[in-house]
């Protein structure tokens, strides 16, 4: 039995970078206004309830003042037509009551009873108010204690469908502007983002219609620092990358043209001795092509290292070098080859240490590439010792110069300038038939990486050439 293959979930569409500003914008601000809006409404409340209290409180004392005595009895001295002048309400039902301390009603409504334990309780002159239920209605009371004539209590209360009313109207009018506001201020945001974040759709749009082979910087028309940025950076990349693509293109580029000439050397030194049928021959043609195959791997090399130098660009991290010890290091390398040679290869300056601002690697690639050009093309005319001189030198200013000094056929000013760009041979170069013109290529472009200032020059005195590499001192 097939086990059963897993259905993938659908991808959950994500929302736009719009709707959540918005969103993020708008939710604190409807939650802020909301709390807003429940204390306000809480503080008109509180003192519409106020409002109505006092003029509560007010038609209780207004009763509790016409209390008096008759007979040594208390009383209510208001007739009925000045009892209904203070009872007038045009929208609430007012009923009240007058008691004496021992539960008897001296007036009023019957059915309307004070809290008589709390007045004999607490015999002051504030008064309390409740919210009581009477014939079926909610009302609001208060309950005013008097002690002269006699003690006695005046209960005053009414139905709460005005401040009701009021309290809605209050609401209505209050929430209904707001709610508008915060509607045309939700749309006015919507628009303000979507103006703002057009330049960045703009840059998405660009990116996707971008044809990949297609490297040229991005139009980035920002409306703010962020969006201008992100295309800087964009920009950057492309750069970067666009650097990267040519350092390819030219490295196979160089690699398929500067092979097929060693290449096609070898195919035709291995034919023509595999047409021999003397050992001789074949042993004759045999180092040819070693000797073309050590010139194809040499140039591969320098190939290599020059592609590899314009791909780190300017991320190559620079630390304290002992320019020294690579520099020994290298002269013993190279000892065997000039002997081979019969070159004299001196070294000066390297008693003392020695510490610069660079990269091991690149001063390493820098020495072999300087020795090498040396011991090609700095040998002395023919029946003359050959000399090569590598030299550390300190500066006044703290710098130090790294040549190399050799007693070679020497070059003019114009030929010093035009062997350090690529593929340049020197009139040597062309006529011994070694190398690819990359080697002092290489040398300029490790040397730009770490900040030196590469200087060659044919020797005032004497045939020969100096080529100097001003290093900062560490």
């Amino acid at each position: 039995m097939l086990p059963e293959r897993s259905m993938p979930l659908p991808e959950v569409e994500k929302p736009s970078l719009r709707a959540r500003v918005v969103q993020h914008v708008m939710l604190p601000l409807v939650l802020t206004w909301a709390l807003g809006t429940a204390l306000t409404l809480g503080i008109t409340n509180y003192f519409v309830a106020q409002a109505f209290d006092r003029s509560l409180l007010d038609d209780a004392y207004s009763v509790a003042a016409h209390v008096g005595l008759r007979d040594g009895k208390p009383i209510l001295l208001l007739s009925q037509s000045e009892m209904s002048s203070i009872l007038f309400d045009q929208s609430e039902q007012v009923f009240f009551a007058v008691q004496a301390m021992d539960g008897s009603l001296l007036a009023g409504h019957a059915g309307l009873r004070a809290n008589l334990s709390d007045a004999a309780t607490d015999r002051s002159t504030v008064p309390k108010f409740y919210d009581i239920s009477y014939q079926g209605r909610a009302l609001r009371s208060v309950t005013v204690y008097r002690s002269s004539p006699v003690p006695f209590v005046v209960v005053m209360a009414q139905t709460s469908v005005s401040r009701a009313r009021l309290l809605e109207r209050l609401l209505m009018f209050a929430l209904a502007p707001q709610c508008f506001l915060l509607l045309l201020l939700a749309w006015w945001l919507r628009r303000a983002i979507q103006s703002d974040l057009q330049p960045l759709a703009a840059l998405q749009q660009a990116v996707e219609q971008r044809d990949a082979r297609d490297l040229r910087p991005l139009h980035v028309a920002a409306s703010t620092r962020d969006v201008q940025r992100l295309g800087d950076a964009l920009n950057k990349l492309l750069g970067r990358v666009e650097s990267g693509v040519r350092a390819q293109r030219e490295f196979a580029g160089n690699v398929a043209h500067e092979l097929r000439t060693p290449l096609a050397g070898i195919r035709a030194l291995a034919s023509y001795g595999l047409a021999q049928a003397e050992p001789a021959r074949w042993r004759e043609q045999l180092q040819d092509i070693v000797r073309s195959e050590e010139r194809a791997s040499h140039m591969v090399d320098q190939l290599l290292a020059l592609a590899l130098a314009d791909e780190a660009g300017a991320a190559m991290p620079l630390g304290p070098v002992r320019l020294d010890l690579l520099a020994r290091e290298a002269v013993l390398r190279f000892l065997p080859r000039a002997d081979a040679l019969s070159v004299d290869l001196g070294a000066q300056g390297l008693d003392e240490a020695v510490t610069v601002r660079g990269h091991a690697a690149l001063i390493e690639g820098i020495l072999n590439n300087l020795l090498d050009n040396a011991l090609r093309y700095g040998r002395a005319p023919h029946g003359q010792a050959s000399h090569v001189t590598l030299m550390l030198q300190r500066q006044d200013d703290g710098a130090v110069a790294l040549c190399v000094l050799d007693n070679g056929p020497g070059m003019g000013e114009a030929q010093a300038g035009g062997l350090l760009e690529r593929w340049a041979q020197g009139r040597d170069g062309q006529q011994l038939g070694q190398g690819a013109g990359l080697g002092l290529a290489i040398v300029l472009q490790y040397a730009r990486l770490m900040g030196a200032v590469l200087d060659l020059q044919a020797v005032t005195q004497g045939s020969g050439k100096l080529l100097r590499l001003r290093f900062q001192g560490a």
